[in-house]
């Protein structure tokens, strides 16, 4: 197959530019995957750049894994080898990994994740006696300012700088005695795997060279979405000779929320003079008059770069907006209405998408679906092995099989309690850097006495016995899971579980969800081909690298209906989407209403309409149920921006948001105020 074959002449162009920096604008459902896998196969096949001299970053694992698959296709194994296509956090994983003696960390550092460094701060708060500590929402405020520092590249003793408020400098405070715990901890967490290889090419001079001598052509994906360290990261990786493809698209950043600037796509135009800008406005995936919706609202925006999407699919289907009486009979009408289509018109459940602004907004939805017996995947809803129970579990399995593993190590030398505090950790995590050692070795290290109380190291070394005695019986057993079973038995973990769930639904939910891991772990067993993969390390690394469960279950049932947020529906496309909740304060949230920033929302909103190839519906409510309260809506200043000629208004037509009538406001506001007066 010719790399050229079936592109347009702008994806082309993109394709073969290699004289410099590249930008390419591109539009929703403009085929920017097929650009960049084409481009890493033409710089392999027609620039003689070997592929281990070509790196590409994205956002997510999925899509990394489709761009390499995709690739693969298109060179033969040869050609492809040492290929580097992976997320940010990947590429900066190896690239500590390959440089760690040049960094702070030494060999088999742990990664924390956000349970980790919540449970750390909240020590941390215990330990200062600061106010708070049983704060779930200061705790994950604490953390969203340390990475906020930390992806603007603030380092600690810098932080205070910028502080605003006494709860800033609280929080300053936290950042400082943060870091010195996770270098103490041997571990870094997930914004380190950005900010620390970013630090390290600033500081560096001949790590600089190394790797930009190493990488010959970097191609970005869904450049729009990166924060400040990224793109710095970037720019030290490139170097003056600036050989890059940035692909993205600013109509869709809808991250700011996680540290995401647009405006690095404009940064672009100044650091790099030589820019060139392409731009793929032809979309493969919508019908003209979805388009001209998108294309309307988008164009509300101010914009850096002007695009304007365009398809050659036809004129489509009018776009429908439903009004509703209220939240019930927005669902009820929506799931009516799904169904009488799929039904007239031949098609699948998974061909049927519908989007909302917050989670909230499924649960009546799935009253509905369920009442309907229509079957529905909730997308972004908890991952199977991100709930506690599994976590705690794997972690004691995941320290089983590596003694160097510290993060599952602090995970679980409290779960259940052993009398541990955070004074003793910290001291313990000092004895381990010191002496080289990881947590598990020296919790049942002799000299650990020297440096903690002997009532703390006499639980640090039963609990170092512990681990030791199961893991001799795991490693010679041929049927783990009874081990397993009486290991978290012994450990008082099932007792715990009884003890501290809130109700007994919830206990039994979490006990069958433990059942469910150890039948995996067996399913696993059972299966395995060769002798090796049988084995308690084989099965355990199965299970931390892959989310087996979660990919049987969409493997043995694809076709239902599909619930998301507009977040998690950026990247999807569906024939049919029903775009719902269409009122002020919804869409657009009232909090960016607030902050003056609906400009997000309102990429929110073409994320939305984009989502959609063949049909678009939209509903809105008049009344919405809020705080036990029905509450009178004002619907969305977006549908005021739609084409009007292109909507076929269903139920009462009201005055949209851009045209209130002020004694119809001033009428909602009483409304509002007597209903709040008779609570």
């Amino acid at each position: 197959m010719s790399l050229a074959s079936q592109l347009n002449d702008k994806q082309l162009e993109a394709m073969k530019y290699t004289q410099g920096p590249l930008l390419v604008l591109a539009g929703a459902g403009s085929g920017k995957t097929s650009v960049i896998t084409r481009k890493i196969a033409y710089l392999v096949k027609h620039c003689g750049i070997p592929a281990y001299r070509i790196t590409a970053m994205t956002f997510t694992n999925k899509a990394a894994r489709e761009m390499k698959e995709r690739v693969t296709k298109l060179l033969s194994r040869e050609e492809a080898k040492g290929l580097s296509v992976s997320t940010f956090h990947t590429f900066g994983l190896n690239m500590l990994r390959l440089e760690l003696k040049h960094t702070p960390l030494k060999n088999n550092f742990s990664i924390l994740d956000a349970d980790d460094c919540k449970r750390i701060l909240m020590d941390l708060m215990h330990r200062d006696n600061l106010s708070g500590a049983e704060s779930k929402e200061l705790i994950a405020k604490a953390m969203k300012m340390i990475s906020d520092w930390k992806n603007d590249l603030i380092p600690p003793e810098q932080a205070h700088i910028t502080c605003e408020t006494a709860e800033d400098v609280q929080f300053a405070h936290l950042y400082q005695l943060y870091e010195r715990n996770l270098r103490a901890y041997n571990a870094v967490d997930f914004d380190d795997l950005i900010v620390m290889p970013t630090r390290l090419l600033q500081e560096n001079q001949e790590v600089r060279d190394r790797w930009q001598n190493r990488i010959r052509y970097l191609l970005v994906d869904e450049y729009q979405d990166t924060n400040t360290a990224q793109y710095i990261l970037v720019k030290l990786l490139v170097g003056v000779m600036g050989q890059f493809t940035a692909v993205g698209d600013d109509d869709q950043s809808i991250y700011a929320w996680r540290g995401a600037k647009p405006e690095n796509m404009a940064l672009l135009n100044e650091d790099f003079r030589n820019l060139k800008v392409i731009k793929l406005e032809q979309n493969y995936r919508s019908t003209s008059r979805i388009l001209k919706a998108a294309n309307t609202v988008i164009g509300n925006n101010p914009h850096i770069f002007d695009k304007k999407l365009w398809s050659d699919k036809g004129h489509g289907e009018v776009i429908r907006v439903i009004t509703c009486r209220n939240d019930d009979d927005e669902a009820e009408r929506v799931v009516k209405d799904l169904i009488t289509h799929k039904l007239m018109n031949g098609k699948n459940w998974k061909d049927y998408a519908i989007l909302y602004r917050g989670n909230f907004q499924a649960r009546i939805l799935e009253t509905q679906l369920r009442q309907m017996q229509i079957p529905y995947k909730l997308s972004g809803g908890q991952s199977f092995f991100a709930r506690a129970e599994i976590k705690d579990i794997m972690s004691y399995l995941r320290l089983i099989i590596n003694p160097e593993d510290d993060s599952a190590f602090l995970r679980i030398i409290n779960t259940p309690k052993r009398a541990i505090g955070p004074v003793t950790l910290e001291k313990l995590g000092l004895f381990a850097q010191e002496n080289h050692l990881s947590l598990l070795a020296a919790a049942g290290d002799q000299r650990l006495t020297m440096a903690i109380p002997k009532k703390a190291t006499t639980q640090l070394a039963e609990f170092a016995e512990f681990i030791a005695n199961f893991t001799r019986e795991l490693l010679e057993d041929d049927e783990p899971v009874p081990i397993i079973r009486q290991m978290m038995f012994e450990a008082g973990y099932i007792d715990y579980i009884k003890e501290s769930a809130a109700t007994p639904a919830q206990e039994k939910t979490k006990l069958d969800n433990i059942e469910v891991l150890y039948s995996s772990i067996q399913s696993l067993i059972n299966r395995a081909e060769d002798v090796d993969e049988r084995n308690i390390e084989s099965v355990i690394r199965k299970m931390v690298l892959l989310d087996m469960l979660e990919q049987q279950q969409e493997e043995e049932d694809t076709d239902k209906v599909n619930l998301l947020t507009l977040h998690a529906s950026k990247g999807l496309e569906f024939p049919f989407v029903y775009l719902i909740g269409l009122e002020e304060e919804l869409l657009p949230h009232k909090n960016s209403i607030a902050a003056e920033t609906v400009e997000e929302e309102r990429r929110l909103m073409y994320v939305g309409i984009t989502r959609a190839r063949q049909g678009l519906t939209i509903t809105l409510a008049e009344q919405r149920k809020a705080g036990g309260q029905m509450r009178q809506m004002t619907p969305s200043r977006f549908l005021d921006e739609l084409p009007q000629d292109e909507l076929e208004w269903l139920g009462r037509k009201k005055k949209l948001a851009g045209n209130v009538d002020p004694k119809q406001q001033a009428q909602h506001y009483l409304e509002n105020l007597r209903a709040l007066i008779k609570r």
